[in-house]
């Protein structure tokens, strides 16, 4: 019997072993997929650079008396909080987010040290949504190091002018570094706007995103593990710049065609 009973103990030891090791390895797997991903968001967030925007009087969002909104939203700018976008673009892309409101158009116009640089009416969407305007060709390209100051207000009364909703922001062109271009040669489609958020460089990080959620209208985040999208990347990155808020707002991508003839430059007085 002791023969036995030691033969048994001899056999159930290693079994006992391989037991706990298959038990372990669940364990070891369900806790590294949530590093994965947190590793992720780290890298999607957007990085600011380290520059500030000058100090206006302007704030980022005012709601005018006479507007008729059917809710408690407002008219926001989708910008870094310091209200400083980077670009390399000439032309850049910019978005805000518009409430459901009856004024058919806004007012766009960027200024520099000088006055106004190029000036046009922006139509406006029937329902609420983010809408986004890109300099067109008819506008000065923006020249690398120079920051310019824009403006988005939509008069709520044509009788009561200044009466209206006024958001404004900073956006300055920057000129790419030779290890930045490699990097955006070599990475995949789907994770440029993380080299942009990475670079801090906004403008592209964001109009990135937004071209694939366009191309990807049905997109939604997986609940697999590790398994990240596009509609994830936007959430992330709009929320490492306070824009919780906008995560859920429908994109309203009919900005090609909303523009009328620039309005001449004036220059500021001294």
């Amino acid at each position: 019997m002791n023969l036995i009973t030691k033969f048994i103990n001899l056999i159930a030891v290693p079994l006992s072993l391989g037991l706990s090791i298959i038990y372990i390895l669940p364990r070891v797997g369900i806790a590294e997929s949530p590093r994965r991903l947190q590793n992720w968001q780290i890298s999607q967030k957007f990085i600011p650079p380290n520059r500030q925007a000058p100090r206006t009087t302007a704030g980022g969002g005012s709601r005018g008396d006479s507007c008729d909104l059917a809710s408690n939203e407002t008219l926001q700018p989708l910008i870094p909080q310091n209200k400083l976008g980077l670009t390399l673009a000439e032309r850049p892309t910019l978005y805000w987010f518009v409430p459901q409101i009856s004024v058919p158009t806004a007012h766009f116009s960027i200024l520099d040290d000088k006055g106004i640089v190029y000036a046009t009416t922006v139509k406006l969407p029937n329902k609420p949504g983010i809408i986004g305007f890109t300099l067109p060709s008819n506008a000065p390209s923006l020249k690398v190091g120079k920051q310019y100051h824009w403006y988005f207000a939509i008069a709520c009364n044509p009788e009561e002018p200044e009466k209206e909703m006024t958001v404004d922001g900073w956006i300055e062109r920057i000129q790419t570094t030779s290890a930045l271009s490699q990097q955006l040669a070599r990475t995949n489609p789907q994770q440029l706007s993380q080299v942009y958020a990475n670079a801090g460089i906004w403008h592209e990080a964001l109009h990135t995103l937004v071209k694939q959620r366009l191309a990807n209208p049905n997109d939604r985040q997986s609940p697999a593990v590790g398994d990240l999208t596009v509609t994830a990347n936007w959430q992330v990155l709009l929320e490492s710049v306070g824009l919780k808020n906008l995560v859920s707002q429908p994109l309203i991508n009919k900005y090609r065609e909303n523009t009328q003839p620039p309005q001449h430059r004036h220059r500021c007085k001294p």
